[in-house]
């Protein structure tokens, strides 16, 4: 199975945590778009926003998405990465696409516990539980469209990885 496979999903969905836990069960890369990112430009999700505005970072997402995409490899994408049509075609057609899904009370929550603000800039300037309630329902129907499967992260990592590789051994 020498697949290139993609996770979506918002913020706190998970998706660095169980890309690692997947990439090592398959003995396959791991590469997170956001942190390729950081790597590459040396420079923050906030600081190329602040510099390039949401429409430059989207631009950049979308070449990391092309450039890192390679067989044996788990790739973590950014939250916004599936707002692009190409994007969600791109990573449909070049692998297996995983939706981790989880209420947004749940996302939040998680957030909540890390949020990690410099890394990420406030998309609506709302509150925490309120941003990822709008975001999650703005965003819902783009992860459905992008994924070939989708796993509700509500539950123990350890379930969650056993579903994703009875869903990759099945196709």
């Amino acid at each position: 199975m020498n697949k290139t496979i993609f996770l979506v999903g918002a913020r706190a969905a998970g998706k660095t945590t169980m890309g690692k836990m997947l990439a090592n069960k398959l003995s396959y890369s791991f590469i997170d778009t956001d942190h390729h990112l950081l790597e590459t430009t040396q420079r923050t999700v906030a600081e190329i926003v602040e510099k390039e505005g949401w429409e430059g970072f989207r631009a950049r997402e979308s070449q990391v998405l092309v450039d890192t995409t390679k067989s044996n490899r788990v790739i973590a994408t950014g939250g916004g990465m599936v707002l692009a049509q190409q994007n969600r075609d791109f990573m449909k057609q070049h692998g297996i696409v995983f939706f981790l899904s989880a209420p947004a009370s749940t996302l939040a929550a998680r957030l909540m516990k890390d949020p990690n603000v410099a890394q990420r800039p406030s998309l609506t300037g709302l509150s925490i539980a309120d941003e990822m309630e709008k975001v999650l329902a703005d965003r819902l129907p783009l992860y459905h469209d992008a994924a070939h499967h989708i796993i509700d992260v509500n539950q123990d990592e350890n379930l969650i990885l056993t579903q994703m590789l009875e869903l990759l051994h099945s196709n």
